[in-house]
């Protein structure tokens, strides 16, 4: 028995350590493959794993480029940028942005409309974008948030730029301004989320929008547990956007808008007849640029809106006019290169015109008698207009109009150009259903009818007319120093029969019986020539007019636009303007005596406009 036993333990003992044996290996094989792992990740994969704890202390930012500023040609600032201080909120930091908005309101007022523009931002962009909730915060008041700022989740404070336009309402219609991006422009680039970042809206700043905007730069800060940054460790600086340098002169741009808020709605132009550079241009009434950028009040906006003249719109390059008699040079024209006048071919006005039944009055009821070509022009004998033109038809006509860029937008230099409208035979068929009658080419010849033009196109049209025929375009921007100077083409016109054209317009001006004989500029070396216009907007019946109705009678916007295209000095053309009072009632009552201050004052500051090389046409 006991012997058995003593078999059975020695057994027992041998099954034990057998087992524990295989135990204590497989707890040693577990122990060396997790010992094996863990080193494994501490070498292998340290530095992902350092990289991913970086990112709980590692914020990574776009730093917002600098705007290009714009200059006039003399180096003076049109568009610049200040140091702007700013209240933020990032919504990823804060447990409720409400609740984050309240607080900020109880540091600093907080408008209504601040908190629900800053509320729907938020729903614009990703949680992690911040969003900007007031600007142009005084010092007392980024004070008063710094000294809160541990009570502020959420909240944060930087230093940013905004958009100044020093001459204002003098070059808001050519520099424009800039807002808030669109929903699109969210869509389309991260660099639009960055808080209060702006986008060029109209003129200028939206044309050269990508060019005047630069390149963001980033910027890998360090922050803390609330998300606050506590150190910068890396920089990448942004491009600034690029410079603008304008053909305007920025003391002769002003001169111009404040001699037009003596009227109640115009616009003018001066340009370079053989360059092509815009010295200035000007609509009234204008607005003040800097509300769209540093906040409108409703009641200021409103009131832009219900302005008479509509202070919005850039008439210079926009507006669309009949041009009335300036548009009788380009019926001259194409008589003479068709062989239907000559310099001494008469005609005889008796005050009106006969075509078939129909009968076309001039605006001398009288009749100006037998009139040649340069004296048509001087008096602006509409009855001569009309011969020629029932002679040569429209299509002739509307084929020189616009040969002398009339029909062209020239939106290279604003997007809000128009083209206006030169109609003949085919434009009534496309755009009316309806045939070409001949009563049509008699009002056409005089610029009235579907004939709608711009007072930029009016310059162009002039400076072709005087600069030996050259096909020059208008530009506003300089180009940069290296790029080659146009050549402009010569157009098929006789240099005769320009000759007689400025003779007639010299007439206008210079001689005792022309239109603009009161508006001339009495120095012989700055002497003026030009044309004038009337537009007709509401006809005065024979009824009204036998009742000794005026045009000065009728309410403001049923009165004629009144226009005038100049040049100076005759001798040697330079300066070329086209100016429209809308409502101004005659061509020679308002709008020639603004060409002529406009271009006296352009020659005496000459200096000024020569100090560059212009470009050669």
């Amino acid at each position: 028995m006991s012997s058995l036993l003593s078999n059975d333990n020695v057994d027992d003992r041998e099954d034990f350590t057998r087992r524990a044996l295989i135990v204590g290996i497989a707890q040693g094989g577990l122990l060396a493959v997790l010992g094996t792992r863990l080193g494994w990740l501490q070498l292998a994969e340290g530095q992902h794993y350092q990289m991913l704890s970086d990112k709980n202390r590692i914020d990574l930012k776009m730093i917002a480029p600098k705007r290009g500023e714009i200059y006039d040609r003399n180096g003076t600032i049109l568009a610049m940028n200040e140091q702007n201080f700013r209240a933020l909120i990032t919504p990823e930091q804060a447990a409720s942005p409400e609740i984050a908005l309240k607080k900020l309101g109880e540091v600093i007022t907080l408008s209504e409309r601040d908190i629900e523009t800053a509320m729907n931002n938020i729903k614009r962009v990703a949680k992690f974008t911040s969003v900007e909730v007031k600007d142009q915060l005084s010092w007392e008041d980024l004070a008063k948030i710094e000294v809160r700022i541990n009570d502020l989740p959420g909240i944060s404070t930087d230093t940013g730029l905004i958009r100044e336009y020093p001459l204002d309402k003098a070059t808001a219609h050519i520099i424009g301004y800039v807002g808030a991006p669109t929903q699109d422009d969210l869509r389309k680039d991260r660099l639009f989320t960055l808080p209060g970042f702006k986008v060029g809206k109209t003129a200028l700043e939206r044309h050269f929008d990508k060019k005047l905007r630069g390149e963001a730069g980033l910027m890998q800060v360090e922050v803390n547990v609330t998300g606050r940054e506590v150190h910068e460790l890396k920089r990448q600086n942004d491009t600034p956007g690029d410079t603008l340098h304008l053909t305007i002169d920025a003391p002769l741009q002003s001169f111009l808008q404040e001699r037009l808020s003596q009227e109640t709605s115009c616009s003018a132009t001066i340009m370079d007849a053989h360059s092509g550079a815009m010295y200035a241009m000007a609509s009234h009434p204008s607005f003040d640029p800097n509300l769209f950028v540093k906040g409108m009040p409703t009641k200021t906006w409103d009131n832009l809106l219900k302005m008479r003249g509509n202070p919005l719109t850039n008439k210079a390059v926009a507006g669309q006019y009949p041009p009335g008699s300036t548009f009788k040079m380009i019926t001259a024209l194409a008589a003479l290169k068709h062989g239907v006048t000559t310099q001494n071919k008469t005609v005889y006005c008796p005050g009106h015109y006969d075509l078939g039944q129909q009968r076309f009055h001039c605006w001398k009821h009288a009749g100006h008698g037998h009139v040649n070509l340069e004296q048509a022009l001087a008096q602006s004998c509409d009855t001569y207009f009309y011969e020629l033109a029932n002679e040569i038809g429209i299509d002739k006509i509307a084929a020189m109009a616009r040969l002398f860029g009339l029909g062209q937008s020239f939106d290279h230099i604003l997007p809000e150009a128009r083209a206006g409208i030169v109609p003949d035979k085919n434009w009534k068929m496309g755009h009316m259903g309806q045939t070409w009658r001949p009563g049509d080419t008699i009002v056409s010849s005089i610029g009235q009818g579907s004939l709608l033009s711009t007072p930029l196109q009016l310059a162009v049209m002039t400076a072709r007319m005087v600069n030996g025929g050259k096909a020059v375009e208008p530009y506003l921007v300089e180009p940069p120093a290296d790029t080659p100077a146009p050549k402009w083409d010569t157009l098929p016109i006789k240099a005769e029969h320009l000759a007689l054209v400025q003779k007639g317009m010299n007439s206008t001006v210079n001689h005792d019986d022309g239109t603009a004989y009161a508006s001339r500029i009495e120095n012989p070396d700055m002497a003026m020539a030009g044309k004038t216009g009337t537009s007709q907007v509401k006809r005065i019946t024979m009824a009204q007019r036998a009742a000794g109705v005026k045009n000065e009678d009728l309410p403001w916007e049923q009165r004629h636009h009144a226009l005038f295209v100049g040049y100076a000095p005759v001798h040697s053309p330079r300066y070329v303007c086209s100016v429209v009072v809308e409502h101004g009632i005659g061509g020679s009552r308002t709008a020639a005596p603004i060409a002529r201050d406009i271009l006296e004052k352009a020659q005496i500051i000459a200096p000024h406009l020569s100090n560059k090389t212009e470009r050669p046409s």
